[in-house]
């Protein structure tokens, strides 16, 4: 992926990361506070919230493992030495190693496995949840600082937050079949394990409950969560999880294993056999820039355009076992079997989600203008045909695109398309397992809301004049980052803000993330336990629903004009929201929809779980008795998280039926 950001944006960028470095600096304090861990003392410091609701402590570069240096590079990670004295744990560390594609340059240091802990009190009267957030980025980049991830917001709540950073791209997912190598991939994975069992045994240093520990993390962090709850390596490390805009089961989470070592060596200067041994003391000597340069070039076109690979190294089925294995089968097989399906579930995505496509497709005009007859559109585990796969994905053409030919002329459709393929479709998968197999609560939620200058990732991927809710703009609400300006109380935005905060408080809490739905948001807090009645009276906003099957369709700017004035913020004065009176504010109108769904008021004021099935098997067994159930697999209910909260029907329900039914042998569903 690579993002062409305009010079001017690039400009906005730089000037809003000095603003917010600055303010930064302002709402750290001077007074510093130890805290106790089973491998020593650690410092930290007071900080303020941006909105100064509340002061909290922050310890920042905590170790968790040895630096994954030297002979540790590409193993499972090793528990840190103890240590005397005091360690000081006032800044956080420095990213792992990346490429980063919007400012095209190589970042980050080896040494990077630690965890920052975010804390109102040390030893509260009675422990509070610890919520345990784990990044995204495609498992090529990410990182657990500031400059993403800020605690403000959720510091607002009465939580104990820790922020966990792991290894990415081949020093994070290189695999080798040689056991005698002892590097049979996922080490990032084994990363975020290490780090929650550091979690489990010190989070009551930092007025944590060590018995109610939940994990949430978005895209890749997503698919890592969704993971960590199939794995027995994780069992009883945490009791309840978020998942967000990811799974297991998305095509991009299981990498097929296509001798990525071999070629990330030879990419990089390696002449000999290949050899498990030779490439593995080739690689140990090759500095990571080196290699990171080269990842992104490892795909043929024909893998980018058959198989639909959008990176070499991450995830993958493990090719024996070890004490440390975290993946030892097929996620579909991990599905039916797990402990997981004993503790509650909270899973959802956002409304537009393929809009991320706009950076690839400008990058790789082929992905959009060779798609054929469209047989690279099914998903490759329904193992069909040719024919078949020639058959439904003329289907899926027709469905998303009509009688046009895919073009840039149809990037919308296309990234509409892959809202499913890449994000909806393994979120569904998973929600019917969890409906068959699992014994807890699941939750679904869509994350609906469109702010035109506060839904960063679209900003940033789309431009300025393409609106919806796209992958990752959920974050904007979650976390305080460099991007972000102080808002006024009184905007959609903030309101947005404490929404999605409190949903994901209650849901750390007790389990069950019902929240008022019509209430004033200032007054939502973790203890709260019922819903109230009545009509949510606030005025429409410029914001809107973000989604191509909201109500209303795509309309362009053009026909939104009653949009034009921005929500107040911390540099405006304020403005009155104009109220919106007709649809959603994308900026075309999607053609051929097959199903129109209106986003109506709910009566629900509760938020119900999805139904269990009613004749659920047995854990593990096989899958003939509920043949074709997808057919019969009702619409889920999900919280619509828009300018008002809604229990309305999955309004992409509809369309993901259609992606079930390329499963033919159902027992490859889920």
């Amino acid at each position: 992926m690579s993002f062409d950001i305009p010079l001017a944006d690039q400009m906005r960028i730089a000037v809003n990361y000095v603003k917010f470095k600055t303010k930064q600096t302002r709402l750290r304090s001077d007074e510093k506070v130890i805290a106790q861990t089973t491998f020593g003392k650690v410092k930290g410091v007071k900080w303020r919230s941006v909105y100064g609701h509340c002061e909290y402590f922050s310890f920042e570069g905590i170790p968790f493992a040895k630096p994954p240096v030297g002979e540790l590079r590409f193993k499972a990670p090793v528990e840190p030495e103890p240590w005397s004295g005091i360690k000081r744990c006032t800044h956080v560390r420095s990213k792992p190693c990346q490429y980063n594609i919007i400012m095209k340059q190589c970042q980050g240091q080896e040494d990077c496995l630690y965890l920052n802990v975010y804390t109102k009190q040390l030893n509260p009267s009675r422990p509070m949840p610890v919520m345990v957030w784990i990044y995204g980025g495609g498992f090529q980049m990410g990182e657990a600082s500031r400059d993403l991830y800020s605690p403000d917001y959720l510091m607002m709540e009465n939580i104990v937050l820790v922020t966990i950073a792991y290894r990415l791209g081949p020093l994070g997912f290189l695999c080798l079949d040689d056991e005698k190598c002892e590097i049979p991939g996922n080490a990032g994975l084994k990363d975020q394990v290490l780090a929650l069992r550091w979690v489990k045994n010190n989070c009551h240093f930092f007025g944590g409950d060590s018995t109610n520990i939940t994990i949430f993390g978005e895209s890749a962090g997503g698919a890592s969560a969704h993971y960590l709850m199939l794995s027995e390596q994780t069992k009883d490390l945490f009791h309840k999880v978020v998942v967000m805009s990811g799974s297991a089961m998305a095509p991009w989470a299981n990498i097929p294993r296509l001798d990525w070592a071999y070629r990330l060596a030879k990419a990089t200067g390696y002449k000999g056999e290949n050899t498990d041994k030779s490439v593995l003391a080739h690689l140990q000597r090759v500095k990571p820039r080196n290699m990171l340069k080269v990842c992104d070039n490892l795909l043929t076109m024909e893998e980018r355009l058959q198989k639909r690979l959008n990176f070499s190294f991450g995830p993958c089925v493990e090719p024996y076992t070890t004490e440390q294995c975290v993946i030892a089968a097929e996620p579909l097989e991990l599905l039916r079997n797990n402990w997981g399906n004993k503790i509650p579930l909270l899973i959802g995505g956002n409304s537009f989600e393929g809009l991320l496509m706009f950076p690839e497709a400008r990058k790789y005009p082929e992905l959009l203008n060779q798609l054929g007859d469209g047989e690279c559109l099914p998903p490759l585990d329904a193992n069909l045909s040719d024919e078949k796969r020639l058959e439904y994905g003329r289907m899926l053409k027709q469905v998303y695109f009509g009688d046009k030919q895919p073009s840039w002329e149809t990037i919308l459709q296309y990234s509409d398309l892959f809202s499913y393929k890449y994000f909806w479709h393994g979120i569904h998968r998973t929600l019917l397992a969890r409906r068959q197999y699992a014994t807890a609560p699941t939750y679904l939620y869509r994350f609906d809301f469109d702010s035109k200058h506060f839904n960063f990732m679209r900003i940033i991927t789309c431009g300025r004049k393409v609106r919806g809710t796209c992958h990752a703009d959920d974050l904007s609400y979650l976390f305080y980052n460099a991007g972000a300006k102080k808002l006024k109380c009184r905007t959609a935005e903030y309101t947005t803000i404490r929404r999605m905060t409190a949903i994901l408080a209650k849901f750390a809490e007790c389990g069950d993330p019902n929240i008022p739905l019509t209430e004033t948001v200032v007054n939502w807090t973790t203890t709260t336990t019922t819903t109230s009645n009545g009509n949510d009276t606030r005025s429409g906003s410029d914001s809107g629903s973000g989604s191509p099957t909201s109500a209303g369709g795509l309309s362009s700017e053009s026909d939104s004009s009653q949009h034009e004035t921005p929500l107040a913020n911390a540099d405006d004065s304020a403005t009155q929201c104009a109220h919106d009176d007709g649809g959603s504010t994308n900026v075309l109108q999607l053609q051929q929809q097959t199903n129109n769904f209106e986003l109506e008021p709910s009566n629900f004021t509760h938020w119900p779980p999805i139904p269990l099935a009613s004749n659920e098997p047995e854990a593990g067994s096989g899958h003939d008795d509920v043949e074709g159930s997808d057919a019969t697999a009702p619409i889920f209910k999900c919280l619509n998280i828009s300018d008002e909260l809604e229990v309305i029907d999955l309004p992409e329900g509809e369309k993901l039926k259609l992606w079930d039914s390329m499963y033919e042998d159902k027992s490859l569903l889920y």
